[in-house]
């Protein structure tokens, strides 16, 4: 049985998930309580609807936090499996329980300090939650959800969700704040981005090379890289397009920390050695890093 049938209690439970979650709510409540809710400072997604319409309707954030989110985890179960969905309904429901019973100071007065503090703890509050599975804003889900029925990406239905829910704030609580709003936004953004991948996320480094057993040679033995090898043909440039040669395509997976000493490695051994660099989301299996001999 398929793990979107079935829910996955263990890796709900397991000790790295309960860390991830809860540090990821606690830091995004702080956010929430001592920056955003009595700045009406916003981040978009399910967090900001709800502090627009707890500041329309005077009710309590989490009831409107919770709610919407509800909508959204369901989308989630049909998409994406049973597992993340309640995984995603229990850290939701701890977040809007704390929000509601922990009573914080206003950290700052400061614009620019609420907009960086701010978007930096609830990035990292949200990308703690993604990495243990689940999610505390479902805006992305329904994205997700729509994307193959509207014919848009999930990141420009996020962007034209996001957009809109500025518009509002701006309507409300004056285009200052909302212009604030999107600097917490994109601080939000890319600090969720940076925990969820990390100093390890890994990139797929390719070489074309005259020297291309030279190539290999540096990555497997010098740096401790294991490498694919593609067989292919190198020339075929405007001035000798009759000219080609074969060669073979060196690719090796690599973290962002490891790409320039790389780089500068091999063009040492070949200066007109040609490189792309590709981005990958994911790496399972094979060997990603040979470990050095004693």
């Amino acid at each position: 049985m398929s793990s979107k049938k079935n829910i996955d209690w263990s890796s709900i439970f397991s000790m790295p998930s309960i860390i991830y979650t809860l540090s990821g709510i606690f830091i995004a409540v702080v956010a929430l309580k001592g920056f955003l809710i009595p700045n009406r400072f916003m981040d978009g997604g399910v967090t900001s609807m709800s502090i627009i319409l707890y500041e329309m309707f005077n009710l309590d954030f989490s009831y409107f936090y919770v709610g919407i989110n509800l909508i959204f985890v369901y989308f989630g179960y049909l998409r994406i499996g049973k597992t993340f969905a309640v995984h995603s309904f229990f850290a939701i429901l701890i977040l809007g329980l704390l929000s509601n019973f922990i009573t914080l100071p206003i950290f700052t007065e400061d614009k620019i300090l609420i907009a960086f503090f701010g978007g930096f703890l609830i990035g990292l509050g949200v990308g703690l939650v993604i990495r243990a599975g689940a999610v505390i804003d479902g805006i992305e889900i329904l994205a997700d959800y729509t994307n193959k029925k509207s014919g848009f990406s999930t990141s420009e239905i996020i962007l034209f969700i996001n957009v809109s829910i500025m518009l509002v704030a701006a309507f409300y609580f004056g285009l200052e704040t909302a212009m604030y709003s999107i600097l917490t936004y994109f601080t939000a953004v890319r600090t969720s981005d940076y925990v969820v991948d990390g100093f390890e996320e890994y990139t797929a480094l390719n070489i074309i090379s005259r020297e291309h057993e030279l190539v290999k040679s540096i990555l497997v033995n010098d740096y401790n890289k294991a490498i694919t090898v593609y067989k292919g043909e190198r020339g075929y440039l405007p001035d000798s397009f009759e000219i080609s040669t074969d060669c073979d395509i060196v690719m090796t997976i690599v973290t962002r920390l490891e790409i320039h000493r790389l780089k500068k490695a091999i063009e040492e051994a070949d200066p007109t050695a040609f490189f792309y660099v590709s981005s990958i989301k994911e790496v399972s299996g094979g060997v990603i890093k040979k470990k050095k001999k004693s």
